[in-house]
């Protein structure tokens, strides 16, 4: 309680409403103002001269674009938080979010005519706006009244008016704060940034895959989405761990050529068949081991012991599973539920690509044990539907390879950017080269 009230941020009140127009319109004329004075301060205001009050008014105009233009350059944020702040005034107005008291009659200037009635706020809710480290942290009251219901489901509001993503909504003593990132283009970071360290793998400035604590990831887009070049981005920071990989490509697409440079990967269905068997088998082992280690203490994980993770990479699930009969689909989901329940204390993880989520190979409780979870370029409501479950999250299109969105486990639904590539990049050599490095170590 004491942090939200040493740190709530400016509050909200109905005259921000106005407020970009009334914060540049005073400043400006200030500006104009101070410009007219010192250009005429030696000016006999008896007889001026009209052409030099002429040039000190175009000279006065010309410093306020100048300074016009310099502050939107160099304070940007602070012109985004007063349109927040002014959106946000509006939006509580708009709605009528506010107590009214008797309405006050103002007489016209005819006399004969009906006096026209305005409203009056008699409490205008407590509301604060706090902008820090690129995250929006949006305040409100609680007070038990008839807007308590609105202002406790703000988000869609505040994503689409503010043009930002929901990271977080906490419920305080009294209050509910909303935590959004804004501009999240912004946030995107490039291939050589990506990071894999403590269990967690970072993807955006603000964004991490923290598998050790919120295992396995499903990824799902389709052609264009810039599905593979993920799954390489997260392979090539995987390599520069001491972490071992198991690649799956059925279709004997692009991860397949991985097997030029990398051991373990594999595209024959029998391959495919056998190395999901022996990662399981290899899961059950490590974790009847680890009970066994001098240094193992109970509630610790993999980690801890100083053993390595394992992951499996498995591009085009779907596809694969509609490759076999009944009953060895029925052995591969079993082995796949296994890992997916038992593989977080012993270091196993599962990483699953395909193009639609199918219900049909995710059942059983898998789909909801993949704590982090992608959904690439475009999909259909449905194929949203079938990847994040019922949500009132909206989702809109834009047209930027890498683009899409993730939960990453923690219940909210974001923008989500894969790490740029550069142009050209070789992916197939750079992932040579980070094997051979860890070969050497």
């Amino acid at each position: 309680m004491h942090r939200l009230w040493r740190k709530r941020g400016r509050r909200i009140r109905p005259s921000d409403k106005d407020l970009v127009f009334r914060t540049v319109f005073f400043l400006l004329f200030a500006v104009f103002a101070v410009t007219f004075v010192l250009l005429n301060i030696r000016t006999d205001w008896r007889s001026p001269s009209v052409a030099y009050l002429l040039f000190s008014a175009t000279m006065g105009v010309k410093v306020c674009t100048v300074t016009a233009w310099l502050l939107y350059r160099r304070f940007p944020d602070k012109l985004n938080e007063m349109r927040h702040r002014q959106k946000l005034a509006r939006m509580v107005l708009e709605n009528q979010w506010y107590e009214q008291s008797d309405t006050k009659q103002s007489e016209g200037f005819f006399k004969d005519l009906p006096a026209s009635s305005k409203p009056k706020i008699a409490r205008f809710p407590r509301m604060y706006y706090r902008m820090e480290n690129g995250l929006l942290h949006i305040t409100a009251e609680i007070t038990l009244g008839k807007f308590q219901e609105p202002l406790l489901h703000l988000e869609n509001k505040l994503e689409s008016g503010l043009y930002c993503e929901l990271v977080s909504r906490e419920l305080l003593d009294g209050f509910v704060e909303y935590t959004l990132l804004y501009d999240m283009i912004s946030n995107r970071i490039p291939i050589s940034e990506v990071r894999v360290e403590h269990g967690k793998m970072q993807l955006m400035q603000n964004t991490y895959w923290e598998f050790d604590s919120l295992p396995h990831m499903l990824i799902a887009g389709g052609t264009g989405g810039g599905k593979t070049y993920f799954i390489l981005t997260l392979i090539r920071a995987l390599l520069q761990t001491s972490a071992v990989l198991y690649i799956l490509d059925p279709k004997n697409a692009d991860l397949a050529d991985l097997s030029t440079v990398l051991p373990n990967v594999c595209s024959r269905k029998e391959e495919i068949v056998q190395c999901i068997t022996d990662f399981c088998t290899a899961m059950h082992e490590r974790s009847a081991d680890m009970k066994h280690m001098e240094n193992y203490k109970t509630g610790e994980n993999y980690a801890y012991l100083g053993l390595s993770p394992q992951f499996l990479v498995f591009d085009e699930y779907v596809a694969f599973m509609e490759m076999l009969t009944s009953r060895e689909r029925e052995d591969v989901l079993n082995k796949l539920r296994q890992i997916v329940m038992l593989g977080r204390q012993a270091g196993f993880f599962l990483i699953l690509a395909c193009q639609r989520p199918d219900a049909k190979y995710l059942g059983d409780g898998i789909r909801d044990q993949f704590n982090f979870r992608v959904a690439l370029g475009r999909m259909s409501e449905l194929g949203y539907s079938m990847m994040f479950g019922e949500t009132k999250k909206e989702f809109f299109f834009k047209n930027i390879k890498g683009r899409g969105y993730a939960d990453t486990g923690k219940g909210m639904i974001t923008e989500f950017y894969t790490p740029i590539v550069p142009k050209g990049y070789d992916f197939l050599k750079e992932i040579g080269r980070c094997n051979r490095v860890k070969s050497e170590q």
